[in-house]
């Protein structure tokens, strides 16, 4: 069909679709295009924009033009509205083929480029407009009354650009010189902050100190772990470990101004930033930060409005909003000119930043099947919220997200512009909140010192929360009457202990042996609580909640549940616990201690949660709450919460704590249900091990795991069973085991260790892009008997780490092989490898590239490398050893009768290193490759290499891309011999 035709038989549709809104805008865009593209004179534009007009008269007018103009008009004028027109309105609308680019000449005057390029300068000028006018009123082009005509407030900002853009051509050619003059020299879609005054109404500039006001205040004390103490932010708030990944897979640390900055930008095209992170590691207390100093004028200074937002508030709201309902209600009033302010958020989404605090706490799900666009237009708060992070409401607002990583699924990742990686407390980062949180410098160092001593508990406190309860629990720590903590559950008994012992009656708050016990109503009650929240993704609870459960003001007094600010419910209290965890801690102590609940109850909380979410609640909780529960069906439960739940309740049936148990619930029931948890845990690992597909012939057999296999060992882990691992371990029969992109940080390598150290047979172990540390390194140490491999690449791991990985490795028979690409390696751990490569003849593999070896290194492991006759494979990629470490290492190893692989690629080698490498070749009877791509190799060094070939025909590749060498050397070179790769 033409689109001559398909102008007419959509012309109802299109003339829908231009005017369905009420506003000019998409119209005026096409005209921008129309105009830029010539298919409109200006004559035409003239004879549709009539001003007295109604907008339907001048879309029928539009389409009357066009139509006359004939086919090419016709289908650039659908081409135009195929670009104009958001998603949603396309649907049933047949926009013709392809139109091919407009392609003309560079106009030769400056008032035909203000047509040419319409669009774009009517984009530029919306924000700086007050600027363009000064500078042609300054200029003589324009006078007061010009100006007046421009500015009249019945005018957007965009229709208030054309009228300038108008006026600019009716006034000739100096003025519209003048005008793309100052676009040139102050290129930018923004206005300087420090001239806010100059381009902001009163009213605007009123609401920004108020709702600048409002969020300092919510922010100035830490939120996340309130109710026992007030912590001022600046206090105590320590830095998290940001890591971003670009699409070539490297990792960039950044710094918390860093967030919605451009690095590590995937889609240019998207507005939401995700920040992701496991319960605990400090997302919530991130986002605190950024507001605080948002507020202060401190970061952010591009932004002029932010609006915070809690996903566990916004589960609460009942009703449904309009978006300028949910500002204004859940965030701040504006005093005065309610509809003005809403207008300029409306007109400047540049300016305008909104945070989304734990969408993982948000009861459904992110889906993108309901697309809504009307800013004005009341609908329920989750059609709201995905529609404003996919960009369909309010495209070009900043959105800043936090979630736990297992809740973003494809579909929203579509619309991400990057993902920011939390990844808890680095070991420094340990010291410095240990040592904010306690004024006496003498407890802060007995702390860090019994820390230091249990690297177990020091693994734990790289997740922030964990952290906080170690510091908040030290009395209890530092006495050790049960013995250090061991498990996250072990951790959680403690500030259960610590906060009973806080309210204790008894003389200076000693608690008995079974202090448990004698609270046991108190934790049924908040247990019961906690589970029916968890079944329906509710985290925030009512007074009516609290009294239908019948917990007293006793009870909530012990600090485990704290008062919820709730700025749109104001006739009510409302409580929430300390933090998610703590939530799921006391519905696991309600699964193991409430005698009456369903037996059932422990199969379905640990049953694979590959299903849809929207059953799970009633499958795995449902028979363990009262079913009267309103809703309870309909709701929806999250899979971690249910993990860390099931990861509780492991710890609480271990034998570690039999006795604390023991009159809290009958032996035979608790006995019962542990046989239920392993029964569970045996059969879950049962299903990974049989979705191990059979090895391709000449391959080892592999497996790649997945989130879901970590959360089972670290359930074997809580149970603290060696005979539980045995069993399990003895079951899976691979040759290596990939863990990558699990975010597996210390907490998770302590678990990993304490299984796979029970496998039959060696393994190589993958984990590659994850968070192991040197904490987690040394966490791991208890497995490297059992592995063959170990791959690190891209984990934060030191010279430290390395240290006690090779004093251990040293003693391990089996251990051959060893990847650290992109760590934190200097020369000052060299002097460890070269003793390994001295003292183990069976080591194989050593890969280290991207660290920051220098020469000196290289140096120091030729040394071991002389000793050696069993490496065959030597990585050194991106790292810093020159000439001088070429030549050590090409030295040392010239009677290898063994190395197969070597890479020096980006090593800063010349000619002189390349002659050396020579020498290598021309001895070597085993060499097969050779990489020296992007060094400073120049003709003579490749004459070397060349002359050396000759006397070598095992060598098969020598990579020499990005060396001094021009294509005509290249070219030639590659003539006298076949093996070099340019």
């Amino acid at each position: 069909m033409s689109t001559h035709q398909l102008i007419l038989k959509q012309r109802a549709e299109l003339l829908a679709v231009l005017c369905g809104g009420g506003s000019a805008e998409p119209l005026d865009c096409v005209l921008d295009l129309l105009l830029a593209w010539e298919v409109l004179v200006w004559e035409d534009y003239l004879s549709i924009q009539v001003a007295e007009k109604a907008l339907s008269y001048k879309v029928r007018q539009l389409l009357d033009v066009v139509y006359d103009k004939g086919e090419d008009a016709c289908s650039l004028l659908l081409a135009a509205m195929n670009q104009v027109l958001p998603e949603e309105q396309k649907p049933g609308l047949c926009f013709g083929k392809e139109c091919a680019e407009v392609g003309k000449n560079r106009p030769d005057t400056a008032t035909l480029t203000l047509l040419a390029d319409r669009p774009v300068l009517v984009r530029k000028l919306r924000d700086n407009i007050d600027g363009a006018l000064n500078v042609l009123l300054t200029n003589g082009c324009f006078t007061i009354k010009d100006c007046d005509v421009v500015q009249l407030p019945v005018y957007t900002p965009s229709q208030q650009v054309r009228r300038l853009l108008d006026q600019v051509r009716f006034k000739g050619e100096t003025a519209a010189k003048t005008l793309l003059q100052h676009l040139e020299q102050t290129e930018t879609t923004r206005p300087n902050p420090e001239d806010k005054e100059n381009h902001l109404s009163a009213n605007c500039m009123l609401y920004q100190k108020k709702l600048q006001s409002s969020v300092a205040a919510q922010s100035h004390y830490l939120s996340t772990y309130g109710g026992t103490g007030h912590f001022s932010l600046d206090d105590i708030y320590t830095d998290g470990l940001l890591e971003v990944i670009d699409g070539s897979g490297e990792t960039t640390t950044l710094g918390l101004e860093d967030v919605v900055g451009p690095v590590g930008t995937l889609n240019e095209d998207a507005d939401t930033f995700l920040v992701s992170g496991e319960a605990g590691s400090g997302k919530s207390t991130l986002l605190q930060r950024l507001h605080l100093l948002w507020a202060r004028e401190a970061l952010l200074t591009n932004t002029f409005l932010l609006f915070p937002f809690s996903c566990r508030k916004l589960n609460a709201e009942p009703r449904e909003l309009s978006l300028k309902e949910l500002l204004f209600l859940h965030c701040c009033w504006p005093d005065r000119g309610q509809d003005e302010v809403f207008q300029f958020i409306l007109d400047h989404p540049n300016l305008v930043l909104f945070t989304f605090d734990g969408l993982d706490e948000f009861k459904q799900g992110f889906t993108d099947e309901e697309r809504h666009c009307c800013p004005t237009k009341q609908v329920p708060i989750p059609v709201l919220l995905f529609n404003l992070l996919q960009g369909t409401l309010m495209k070009g607002v900043m959105k800043v997200v936090t979630s736990r990583p297992q809740a973003v699924g494809p579909s929203l990742k579509h619309y991400l512009r990057k993902e920011v990686l939390l990844k808890g407390f680095s070991p420094g980062g340990i010291d410095c909140f240990v040592k904010k949180h306690h004024s006496d410098p003498a407890m802060a160092r007995r702390v860090l010192e019994s820390l230091q001593a249990n690297t177990v508990l020091l693994s734990l406190c790289h997740i922030p929360v964990f952290c906080w309860i170690v510091t908040k629990c030290h009395q209890e720590l530092l006495g050790g009457q049960d013995g250090i903590p061991q498990t996250i559950t072990d951790v959680y008994l403690l500030v259960l202990q610590h906060f009973f012992q806080r309210k204790s009656s008894q003389p200076q708050g000693v608690l008995g042996k079974a202090w448990l016990e004698e609270h046991l109503d108190t934790v049924l009650k908040l247990g019961q609580l906690a589970l029916e929240g968890l079944g329906a993704s509710c985290y925030v609870f009512s007074g009516y909640e609290l009294q239908r459960i019948g917990l007293t003001e006793q009870d909530v007094s012990m600090g485990f549940l704290i008062y919820c600010n709730d700025l749109s419910v104001t006739d009510c209290k409302r409580y929430e616990f300390l933090h998610i965890t703590l939530q799921c801690f006391f519905a696991a102590l309600y699964v193991v201690l409430n005698r009456n609940s369903d037996r059932s109850v422990i199969y379905r909380l640990f049953q694979p949660q590959y299903k849809q979410l929207s059953g799970l609640s009633q499958r795995c909780l449902g028979h363990c709450i009262d079913s009267s529960v309103e809703g309870w069906e309909s709701r929806v439960t999250e899979t971690p919460n249910l993990q860390i739940t099931a990861q509780f309740v492991s710890g609480l049936l271990s034998q570690r704590h039999h006795n604390l148990l023991l009159d809290c619930c009958p032996t035979a029931v608790r006995e019962h249900k542990a046989k239920q948890v392993v029964k569970s845990l045996s059969k879950g690992m049962q299903r990974h091990f049989k979705s191990i597909p059979r090895p391709v012939e000449g391959e080892k057999k592999s497996m790649h795991a997945m989130p879901s296999f970590v959360w089972l060992i670290k359930c074997i882990y809580e149970m603290q069973d060696s005979s539980i691992a045995q069993d399990t371990m003895a079951k899976l029969d691979v040759e290596h085991l990939k863990l990558t992109y699990c975010n597996i940080g210390p907490v998770e390598c302590t678990a990993l260790a304490y299984v796979l150290k029970y496998l039959r047979n060696p393994v190589g172990l993958q984990l590659d892009n994850n968070s192991v540390g040197d904490v987690g390194v040394e966490q791991l140490l208890p497995c490297l008997h059992i592995c063959h491999s170990l791959y690190l690449r891209n984990n934060n791991i030191s010279d430290e780490g390395i240290r006690k990985l090779l004093e251990k490795g040293m003693k391990c028979e089996r251990f051959q092989k060893i990847a650290l690409f992109n760590n934190n390696l200097t020369d000052a751990c060299i002097q460890h490898f070269a003793w390994l490569l001295k003292s183990k003849q069976n080591f194989l593999s050593l890969r280290l590239g991207n660290n920051n070896i220098t020469s000196q290194g290289a140096e120091q492991l030729a040394e071991g490398l002389s000793y050696n006759q069993s490496l065959q494979f030597l990585g050194f990629w991106g790292n810093k050893i020159g000439d001088r470490g070429a030549e050590a290492l090409a030295d040392a190893l010239k009677n290898s009768t063994t190395l197969i692989w070597l890479s020096l690629v980006d090593n800063g080698v010349g000619s002189a290193g390349a002659c050396a490498l020579a020498k290598l070749i021309s001895q070597s009877k085993t060499l097969e490759e050779l990489w020296l791509n992007k060094n400073s190799i120049s003709r003579e060094g490749v004459e070397c290499l060349i002359e050396a070939l000759k006397m070598n025909s095992s060598v098969k590749e020598v990579w020499l891309r990005g060396n001094n060498l021009s294509p005509e050397e290249e070219e030639e070179l590659s003539k006298q011999e076949s093996r070099l790769t340019f």
